[in-house]
């Protein structure tokens, strides 16, 4: 019988980071690098000037892989102060698509604004014109051993 791993197993914590500066968000994208999610995981709350994903991301600071195997955990991007959210790449409307994060970067412009770049796998992407950087990333469940058994692999 299969078991989801437990944070307490790995004396780790479930992550709940936030970035509020570019340096910051370098951190939130190595940890969400090779994070799937459905297209049907993505809301933009217009009024709320908020949009967010629920990722499966690969636990890339698990320090008890080599005891336990590679996990995944759910956990939610969110993005703030969102004024604009555009994409490329990708049919938004397909309900059986699953897409792969890449990298989330900042674009900066004037007085703190800008664009949160999200660089999804196969070219697509997702632009969000933000007032200022307010991006947070937070596990909502415990670690479950990844589908595939292995880490994700990048060639050169």
């Amino acid at each position: 019988m299969s078991q989801d791993a437990r944070f307490e197993e790995g004396a780790e914590a479930p992550l709940n980071l936030g970035a509020l500066d570019a340096e910051d968000l370098q951190v939130i994208s190595s940890l969400a690098q090779d994070a799937v999610f459905p297209a049907t995981e993505m809301a933009w709350r217009a009024r709320e000037r908020r949009f967010a994903l629920l990722l499966n991301r690969f636990r890339w600071e698990d320090q008890g892989r080599d005891r336990h195997g590679p996990e995944r955990v759910r956990s939610v991007l969110a993005v703030d102060n969102v004024m604009k959210v555009s994409s490329q790449g990708f049919d938004r409307t397909d309900r059986d698509l699953v897409m792969s994060l890449l990298s989330v970067t900042f674009e900066p412009g004037e007085d703190g604004a800008g664009q949160v770049l999200l660089t999804l796998a196969g070219d697509g992407a997702i632009r969000l014109d933000v007032e200022a950087l307010d991006v947070t990333l937070k596990d909502v469940t415990r670690p479950y051993k990844a589908p595939s058994g292995k880490a994700p692999e990048h060639g050169d």
